[in-house]
């Protein structure tokens, strides 16, 4: 049975028995003897890509995940991946023979979920979810930002790339109105306060030359004229690009459109994002709306990010 991914469940197949959590007192613990028992549930579903950690954690909490038919909603609780029988919505998990990460260069216009009520393009239209049951966004993207976007089927490696203690860098190119000034720039560097809280401090720079023209090539500007306005405005509009500038921001964090509200603290709001790397990774030639499956050795550099990061 293939792996399940949490945003394509469906509620109307959830068993309305609950069960305790399993008792395993008398078994091993988890690795000893080369077993894998008993493992935490929320563990165990992000092992077999259900979902990431967190995301394992909300399915149970919601009564969607089942163990021998009973509906588990302890975090915590413990079960035999040897013997036991998970299921979300009705779907078992099982752990599969190894998980798969592949990066997607994500279009403007497209939303960061595996599925849309409202039927909206969305990332589950351009990732092989059919090839790999189970991949899930590590993160998001904001509709109209474009770039760099890592799917996988390890919750494992999800919750460790998007885990606050880990801080793994993350770059974006960013055209913003107007030029920051250096005052402006060090307060980005030395962290500035959001409505949520001081950011970390980023590394942050103003794009020129060569820099500059490759940031106007990725990223995907906003219409200069809107259909129907008048030609004065056309003229205000193409007026006020011209005071436009390119950056380059690095950032350790994800708060909710964190890099957006940071230029717009500033007084310099972003006109278009493309986020250029994560960690390690970087699109290299791949074209806008394709994807790749990451190679060995780009998963144990992210794993590496993650420990390099959290020492």
């Amino acid at each position: 049975m293939s792996n399940v991914e949490s945003d394509n469940m469906n509620d109307s197949t959830i068993d309305d028995t609950v069960v305790s959590s399993p008792d395993f007192s008398d078994r091993p613990e988890d690795g000893e003897g080369g077993r894998l028992v008993p493992m935490r549930l929320q563990k165990f579903l992000a092992r077999a890509g259900a979902a990431s950690r967190r995301g394992s954690e909300n399915l149970m909490t919601a009564g969607r995940v089942t163990v021998n038919g009973g509906v588990v909603t302890e975090l915590g609780s413990k079960i035999d991946p040897l013997v036991d029988v998970v299921a979300v919505d009705g779907v078992v998990v099982k752990l599969g023979d190894g998980s798969t990460t592949i990066m997607m260069h994500k279009p403007a216009g497209v939303i960061t979920t595996m599925h849309d009520q409202l039927e909206r393009p969305c990332v589950a239209d351009l990732a092989p979810i059919d090839r790999y049951p189970g991949l899930f966004p590590i993160g998001r993207l904001d509709t109209d930002t474009t770039g760099l976007l890592l799917f996988s089927t390890d919750g494992e490696l999800g919750n460790g790339l998007l885990h606050p203690r880990h801080h793994v860098k993350k770059v974006y190119l960013a055209c913003v109105e107007g030029t920051p000034t250096a005052k402006q720039l060090d307060q980005l560097r030395r962290g500035i306060q959001l409505d949520d809280g001081m950011t970390q401090p980023a590394e942050v720079e103003i794009l020129q030359g060569r820099k500059a023209e490759r940031a106007a090539e990725m990223l995907v500007m906003p219409s200069q004229v809107v259909r129907g306005g008048s030609r004065v405005y056309a003229e205000i509009l193409k007026e006020r690009s011209r005071a436009r500038s390119y950056v380059s921001i690095g950032i350790r964090e994800g708060r909710y459109h964190q890099v957006k509200r940071m230029f717009a603290a500033i007084g310099h709001p972003v006109v278009a994002l493309h986020r250029d790397t994560f960690g390690p990774l970087d699109l290299g030639s791949l074209e806008r709306g394709s994807w790749r499956v990451l190679s060995d050795s780009e998963v144990a550099s992210l794993k590496a990010a993650i420990d390099v990061a959290d020492n």
